[in-house]
């Protein structure tokens, strides 16, 4: 058995890629799928298209290979995380949309429920945000007809993405997720590894609606969907996918994976780090029954800045225009975007922010927009490694001369790192492979199988395509940067 298949499952599309026994692209597929906004601040996904995409990108992906089934060893899951689905235990129907991770439906709820949160944040590593599943599988059961009943008599299943599609794919035979998809539930104590029986009382969720976790490379079941029998053998969330995928296996290691949104994440080893920047503790990939952890920074609105500007504006008609764009703005303007729209990520947490624009003269017009949208996404993470060097120097870490290693679609852009490093003052690292999320499901898996070597074999195999050195004087670095928190401040609800 000479390949590994991973099992992409993301906020907007489903991707299934084949990687060989040198963990080698051989072939991709992905599909599209729609998004439902039902409400403002609301985002649904319909979950049969989750599923759908799923079943036809790996069916694809074979074919395209041109490669026998019975030829993939095993295969590995990523997953879009906190994304919630509630399902007949028995017909395996959804009972409601999947309620995205971006949705904000449930934070009123979450501000009730506020003097909870220091209990809440020493079991999960998280913060009482409508972000997370916890409240968002709450919604659920209390908002859909006849769920609490069902719920409470065991005829009904929760899992995040990954969950479900096991589920599927082994034909109910196995209700299981993996540690790190666990931990963004809200609902996981990462110290002691187990649901947390206070929080889901709290919640008025029942138990045995929840999946067993297991390690990241474990044996999550079996599936006859490509014909011959295929074990299941690794699962992570997107963004613990991308920290393995590159790599980021010792303490102090730092990746930014830049998607729909941006997530950072810290390897911070066997210590769980309480951050009091408003940062997430979590685990970054648990092996062998150890967790190691990581501190997380959230970023909602990254690569679809890009995308508002194609679809809600119409300026550009590619994502790739918004470089060429972003080149021609005038260097006078100083345009600020806080794409606030869904609320804020880390550090700030304030789900009832929305987007704002500052700075806006007669002159400003496509390319100070263009140029505007991809710097957001630059001060946003200089927010999260300020947030971790504080965080991170509490347990002695020092973040001082650290390389950030970036992955995801926009860190193809050269403009957009450049900019990542001018504004951080930091090296960027852009790996050859960028297909990290990918290719960190696919180790996990083939590495469970035999077919790939172990972390320290693995680490090796790591490429560097480019890095981006800072080129912009510490001045002209200051007053951009505190332009842009001005801005934020002016946004903030709270």
């Amino acid at each position: 058995m000479t390949h590994i298949l991973a099992i992409d499952q993301g906020t907007t599309s489903s991707r299934a890629i084949l990687f060989d026994a040198q963990m080698k692209i051989t072939a991709t597929a992905q599909q599209e799928f729609p998004q439902h906004f039902p409400d403002s601040g609301w985002v649904e996904h319909d979950v049969s298209d989750l599923w759908r995409t799923v079943v036809e990108t790996c069916r694809d992906v074979v074919a395209k290979a041109d490669i026998d089934a019975d030829s993939i060893a095993a295969i590995g899951i990523t997953n879009q995380r906190e994304t919630t689905v509630v399902w007949d235990r028995d017909t395996g129907e959804a009972v409601y949309r999947a309620i995205v991770w971006q949705d904000r439906r449930t934070a009123a709820f979450c501000r009730d429920m506020k003097d909870h949160e220091p209990m809440v944040t020493a079991r999960t590593g998280l913060l009482m945000d409508p972000y997370f599943s916890g409240t968002k599988l709450r919604w659920i059961l209390e908002n859909v007809e006849g769920a609490r009943a069902k719920a409470a008599a065991g005829k009904l299943l929760f899992g995040t993405v990954d969950s479900y599609l096991i589920w599927k794919l082994t034909e109910g035979r196995a209700h299981v997720t993996d540690a790190t998809n666990a931990a963004r539930t809200m609902l996981y104590n990462i110290h002691e590894g187990r649901w947390d029986a206070e929080i889901c009382k709290l919640l008025d969720i029942p138990m045995d609606m929840l999946p067993e976790v297991k390690d990241c490379a474990a044996d999550f079941g079996t599936t006859d969907l490509l014909g011959p029998t295929i074990p299941v053998l690794g699962v992570a969330g997107d963004q613990q996918a991308a920290t393995v995928g590159q790599a980021c296996f010792d303490k102090g290691m730092l990746k930014s994976t830049y998607g729909t949104g941006c997530f950072a994440l810290l390897n911070t080893g066997q210590t769980a780090v309480t951050s009091t920047n408003r940062l997430l503790g979590t685990i970054a990939y648990q092996l062998d029954g150890k967790p190691t952890y990581a501190l997380e920074g959230s970023i909602f609105v990254a690569g679809a800045v890009v995308q508002w500007l194609r679809d809600g504006l119409g300026i550009i008609g590619q994502a790739s225009d918004t470089q060429p764009l972003a080149d021609k703005a005038d260097p006078q303007q100083r345009l600020y975007l806080v794409p606030a729209f869904t609320g804020l990520g880390a550090p700030h947490w304030d789900p009832d922010a929305r987007g704002a624009i500052f700075g806006l003269t007669r002159g400003s017009g496509p390319a100070e927009f263009a140029r505007a949208a991809l710097e957001s996404v630059g001060y946003q993470t200089r927010d999260l490694l300020e947030a971790m060097k504080a965080d991170y120097a509490t347990v002695g870490g020092d973040l001082g001369n650290t390389v950030l290693r970036v992955d995801g679609g926009m860190s193809a852009s050269d403009w957009s790192m450049q900019f990542l490093s001018d504004i951080l003052g930091a090296p960027v690292d852009r790996p050859k492979v960028l297909e990290t999320t990918a290719l960190g499901a696919a180790w996990l898996a083939g590495m469970r199988a035999g077919v790939y070597p172990d972390q320290a074999g693995f680490a090796e195999t790591w490429a560097l395509d480019e890095r981006f050195e800072a080129k912009m004087d510490e001045a002209d670095r200051a007053e951009k940067y505190a332009g842009w928190q001005d801005a934020v401040a002016r946004t903030l609800t709270r």
